[in-house]
């Protein structure tokens, strides 16, 4: 009776996780991004050609800073009904398009922007550091996956200058827990 119960909760627990990896409800960052273009890179008849997208997403803890990300998606039959496994390419740029307010206090290596790259899994991931020396935010985006990830990455700085508020506010260290 105990080994029924152990695979039967092992069971459900593995029909939630799977439920979970197709809808996208996974605990972890919730920000979205927004498409802002896309190019074809390989035809397909009859089912959706393989691309390379153009997104774009606010940092969800500084207002202020906007996170570009190209990224491969793969076409096909198996992109069309989503168990295709993009690949690990991306790249970043991320940009102060208004005034910096940090909303709270901040971890190195905070995950600001996630996204599933394959049915389960791989996944894409976008990261921020403080650079203390050079007062400037780093994002790092790459791909990992549970068993093994990608050196395949980009990285973007955003430096913290504000004239008209130079003082010690202005300094990405002092935001950093």
């Amino acid at each position: 009776m105990k080994s029924f119960l152990k695979f039967a909760f092992a069971l459900l627990l593995l029909m939630i996780v799977s439920v979970s990896f197709l809808f996208g409800v996974w605990p972890g960052s919730n920000v979205t991004a927004d498409e802002i273009g896309k190019v074809d890179t390989r035809f397909r008849l009859l089912t959706p050609d393989d691309t390379v997208r153009i997104e774009a997403f606010d940092d969800p803890d500084i207002d202020g800073i906007t996170c570009y990300l190209s990224r491969a998606q793969t076409g096909g039959v198996k992109g069309a009904v989503g168990v295709a496994e993009d690949t690990s390419d991306a790249s970043i740029d991320c940009r102060q398009v208004g005034p910096i307010d940090f909303k709270g206090k901040l971890r190195n290596g905070e995950k600001v922007f996630k996204e599933r790259r394959s049915l389960l899994f791989k996944e894409l991931q976008v990261v921020r550091y403080c650079d203390e020396q050079r007062n400037s935010l780093v994002y790092l985006v790459y791909s990992d996956r549970v068993f093994e990830g990608s050196p395949k990455n980009s990285v973007s700085a955003v430096p913290i200058y504000s004239p008209a508020n130079p003082g010690p506010g202005s300094r990405c260290k002092n935001h950093i827990d």
